[in-house]
């Protein structure tokens, strides 16, 4: 486990269209508590958690309502209009050598696999929680002019791993992974892929798999079930 603090940074300047929901889905109420709130729950109980550093869309005035906001250990930044800009803003003001990335909307992570991906994977290549799903055959394809889908070669179960977070990267060089693929116009998914593109090979580390994010609206019966039998 690393002695030093970790920061850990949430893009939250999305507003979720697939939930179809009034507010930003990041500030619906799982059990009675907004699932922000409950994704910075989990990090502001980590005793090697350093500040939890918040990427917000610039009009967002619901924030200020949460009382994780007024948390001395919470800071507030602007994002952008894409997850890899509210990162990269997110990066910019952590203070420490790694830095944690977190979706706002899994608040339903364990602190043990958060504990797990911190004790392997603070060096140059980092790590993500991650976890193995695929059960059944599955075949790459391709199209014909027609659009008819083809089977090109069957993939390796065992090599498909399906990516969550948080994912842990030495701040300096994730800002530079970053801002390199930003700057060749190359598609970034999650951090890990911009590490992947520097030339970097990230640990996946084995996750439960209950660490969802919410999506759409039958997750959030996934994440009012756990944490009703959490309280429970």
């Amino acid at each position: 486990m690393a002695t030093e603090k970790i920061d850990v940074v949430i893009p939250a300047a999305g507003i979720g269209r697939r939930m179809g929901a009034a507010v930003p889905k990041q500030y619906l109420k799982v059990a009675g508590r907004g699932i922000l709130a409950r994704t910075a729950d989990v990090f502001l109980s980590l005793p090697f958690a350093g500040r939890v550093i918040i990427a917000l869309a610039a009009d967002d005035e619901l924030f200020d309502k949460l009382d994780i906001s007024r948390s001395p250990k919470v800071v507030r930044v602007t994002g952008g209009a894409e997850r890899s800009d509210s990162v990269l803003a997110g990066l910019r003001a952590s203070e420490t050598e790694f830095t944690l990335v977190h979706d706002a909307a899994r608040p339903m992570v364990r602190p043990s696999d958060i504990e797990r991906l911190v004790s392997l994977a603070c060096d140059d290549d980092g790590g993500i929680l991650a976890f193995q799903t695929v059960k059944d055959t599955i075949k790459l394809a391709s199209t014909d002019g027609d659009g008819t889908a083809r089977s090109v070669r069957t993939e390796p179960r065992e090599l498909l791993w399906h990516a969550l977070t948080p994912q842990l990267f030495r701040t300096s060089l994730l800002i530079k992974a970053l801002g390199s693929a930003a700057e060749k116009g190359l598609p970034v998914t999650d951090e890990a892929s911009a590490m992947e593109l520097a030339g970097y090979r990230p640990r996946l580390v084995s996750s439960d798999p209950g660490n969802i994010k919410i999506t759409e609206p039958g997750d959030l019966a996934a994440a009012e079930e756990f944490f009703r039998r959490q309280a429970s």
